[in-house]
């Protein structure tokens, strides 16, 4: 029985479409949405000492917190509580860890559905999600 899912959300219809998959299909489950700050790699992490020193940080963060408040109020007109987390770094290994040391029965994640050279060029959170999560991963796509 699933009890725990783990629900990644960006500003996407296909986050919202896994939403309300889980709302809709896991009714007794308990549900965390996680959004994932990335932080910039290579020439402004050389002159940075924190995270909080990135530019844009804080807009970062105000813009993760609308981000769940909608994603809160979503959940709320389906009648459902949801807890919300922000976490900063990679998003494909944030959201695994999350699950992984908050013990998640499931992930359900969204997918552009993107085809291979899109994938070459793009990268692919939900597929590296899929390939390391240790635990059910159900990826959406929005029609």
């Amino acid at each position: 029985m699933v009890e725990q899912i783990l629900v990644p959300m960006d500003d996407s219809p296909q986050a919202t479409a896994a939403l309300e998959y889980a709302l809709a299909e896991f009714p007794e489950a308990s549900i965390t949405a996680i959004h994932v700050i990335e932080l910039p790699e290579g020439y402004w992490a050389a002159f940075v000492k924190s995270e909080d020193d990135f530019p844009g940080h804080e807009q970062a963060h105000n813009r993760a917190n609308d981000l769940l408040e909608e994603t809160v109020e979503r959940a709320s007109d389906a009648d459902r509580d949801i807890e919300t987390v922000v976490e900063t770094g990679k998003p494909a290994h944030e959201i695994v860890e999350h699950a992984v040391e908050n013990d998640v029965d499931q992930i359900v994640i969204g997918s552009h559905g993107r085809k291979r050279a899109g994938r070459l060029l793009f990268g692919s959170v939900s597929e590296s999600v899929v390939r390391t999560a240790p635990m059910t991963v159900v990826v959406v796509h929005d029609a």
